[in-house]
């Protein structure tokens, strides 16, 4: 998929690389689009098992750069940083957009983008950032940018630039505050 993209992705495709028949593969899968939502969701899973490896209780306390360090490690799971996270990050952004006009894909990747939503804003919660579902959307904003022009033509970041990126925001929420005032 990381190829060809969402369409060229088919129940043949995965047998020959499976070294499988076709029809062990439609054993497992109906058809296309239930071998596409099983990939989708097999990426959130991923990601999902990733962040759980990070508890919200190691960030109880933190101020300044250790906060900014400890968010930053969380947040760089969902960037595409090595070959693992970059497959993956590539898969989701062809499923999001897949799923802009195939209602099939909405489900799964809704509850995906929950699922961060709620991750990202209780980090912020527990680290005393004001308004901490606002600045999540921001967050994730910097984030979305950030994978898609890691993975599409249309940007040319490599991971520095990624890093920095984003460490930039979090020290203006976690270490100067906004308009230069210490951050709370």
């Amino acid at each position: 998929m990381t190829a060809e993209g969402i369409t060229g992705l088919s129940l043949r495709k995965v047998a020959a690389e499976s070294g499988l028949n076709i029809g062990s593969v439609r054993h497992y899968f109906d058809d296309h689009r239930n071998l596409l939502v099983a990939a989708v969701t097999e990426v959130g899973d991923r990601m999902g098992k990733r962040l759980t490896r990070y508890s919200a209780d190691t960030l109880v306390g933190l101020d300044g750069e250790p906060a900014v360090d400890a968010l930053q490690a969380l947040l760089e799971e969902l960037l595409p940083l090595d070959d693992e996270r970059r497959v993956e990050s590539i898969v989701l952004t062809e499923f999001i957009v897949a799923a802009r006009v195939n209602p099939i894909f909405r489900p799964v990747t809704e509850q995906m983008a929950a699922d961060m939503r709620q991750v990202i804003t209780h980090a912020l919660d527990v680290l005393d950032v004001p308004e901490p579902a606002e600045e999540a959307e921001r967050l994730i904003a910097i984030l979305g940018g950030l994978v898609l022009d890691a993975v599409t033509p249309h940007g040319s970041l490599d991971d520095e630039r990624i890093r920095r990126t984003l460490r930039a925001h979090l020290r203006s929420v976690l270490v100067t505050g906004r308009g230069g005032r210490p951050a709370v």
